[in-house]
């Protein structure tokens, strides 16, 4: 496929991939992120196939796509070095989109549909020890010469660890939502909400930040700033917690995503019922609660012989 073909994708599908990307805001509530990945994907997939199949993959050649066909479209992926991991993505994407287009224009995408995700080893979350976990909070603070960054740093810490928050939604936060009450509602992926119970420290913490931060509140500003008062970027929140793993001495795995793991685990050892900690996150399936929670397999019967009706 030349450079050229890249960028022959045809009206119809171009129409069909952009009503596509409205249905899934409109009646998935998918997040900005997830359209936006998507549409990367539909746009190389619609692009490879409107030069593999020399001009016509318009809805009508969409429509008539072969397994042959798809495979030619993996085999042209992982060849410019797309990984099995992304491959995979970017087939399920394809998939939900054939889904939708097979349904409106009438017609057997089995071919698609049936086409086999490449093997790739799911990488589990790697939580830190809970002393591991509270070093973090206590070293983060020491990184910057400002004593209110290294204030704001460990609220934003003792929140992704305390309350189980990502990144996004911690820094996503407005100077309306403090003082913090005893529950945060937040909005996580795809737009749904729940309800997060804030610890004391986390409170404290983040009140302690609001007294030494120089920059004025306004109820729709952001309520974690960077240095010159704009919102904190998450890039600057990883940067911090680099230097905390060289300093502690902590793996690579220690990312602030890992804060939010660690907080899942361990109220799960500490007794925490799946299906609770599974709110507390957000997740929409239990499956991906437990990826969350490496704990040993004892662990795992023991809450099924709790919480099963049958046991």
């Amino acid at each position: 496929m030349t450079a050229k073909d890249t960028f022959a994708i045809s009206d119809g599908a171009r129409a069909a991939l952009s009503e596509w990307l409205d249905h899934i805001r409109a009646l998935d509530g998918a997040s900005t992120n997830t359209v936006t990945a998507y549409q990367t994907d539909l746009t190389a997939y619609l692009a490879f196939m409107a030069g593999h199949l020399g001009g016509s993959a318009g809805r009508g050649g969409l429509a008539r796509v072969t397994l042959s066909d798809m495979r030619a479209w993996m085999a042209h992926e992982r060849g410019r070095g797309v990984g099995a991991r992304s491959l995979a993505r970017s087939l399920s994407a394809v998939k939900s989109f054939y889904r939708w287009l097979s349904e409106r224009d009438d017609f057997d995408a089995t071919a698609v549909l049936s086409t086999r995700s490449p093997k790739f080893t799911k990488k589990l979350p790697r939580p830190l020890a809970p002393d591991a976990a509270m070093a973090v909070i206590e070293t983060v603070g020491m990184q910057s010469q400002h004593g209110w960054v290294g204030a704001r740093d460990i609220a934003v810490a003792t929140l992704l660890y305390g309350c189980g928050l990502r990144i996004s939604e911690a820094l996503g936060l407005t100077c309306a939502d403090a003082p913090l009450a005893d529950a945060l509602r937040i909005k996580g992926k795809g737009g749904k909400e729940r309800v997060v119970p804030v610890l004391p420290a986390a409170r404290d913490a983040v009140e302690t930040y609001r007294r030494l931060c120089p920059h004025p509140e306004t109820p729709d500003a952001p309520l974690f700033r960077g240095v010159r008062g704009g919102a904190l970027g998450p890039r600057i929140v990883q940067k911090a917690m680099e230097q905390v793993r060289l300093q502690l001495g902590l793996p690579a795995t220690a990312t602030p995503h890992a804060m939010r793991h660690s907080f899942a685990t361990h109220l799960l050892a500490a007794g925490g019922d799946l299906r609770a900690i599974q709110e507390l996150l957000g997740h929409a399936s239990l499956s991906t609660t437990q990826a969350y929670t490496t704990v040993d397999t004892s662990r795992l019967l023991e809450v099924y012989n709790a919480a099963h009706p049958r046991a």
